[in-house]
């Protein structure tokens, strides 16, 4: 169960590239590359588990803007509840893939 998500910036109809372990630049696994904002506190702060059940841990920043673009995704239930609820909201204002529009 404890598989990468695939990178929200994957094609449809390619095989998706998983993330690494640690993202490039000492940011979190769930920072997209082309994603330009810094990451928001720990990078372990949360983990996001997509519909098929794999899984990535993250910085808030990060996993509210990948909840964001990940039909089916969720935050993991042991999170804690501030940091749950930050993602949550957070991710409710963002459109998918928001560093591809300057969000």
């Amino acid at each position: 169960m404890n598989q990468p998500l695939p990178h929200p910036s994957a094609h449809e109809g390619a095989a998706p590239p998983t993330a690494p372990p640690t993202a490039p630049h000492g940011r979190c696994p769930a920072a997209a590359a082309k994603d330009p904002t810094p990451c928001e506190g720990p990078h372990d702060a949360a983990t996001i588990v997509d519909r098929n059940g794999r899984e990535v841990a993250g910085c808030v920043q990060h996993c509210a803007r990948l909840l964001a673009g990940l039909e089916g995704a969720r935050v993991h239930p042991f999170v804690p509840a501030q940091h749950a609820l930050d993602i949550y909201s957070r991710a409710r204002e963002l459109p998918p893939f928001a560093w591809e529009i300057g969000r």
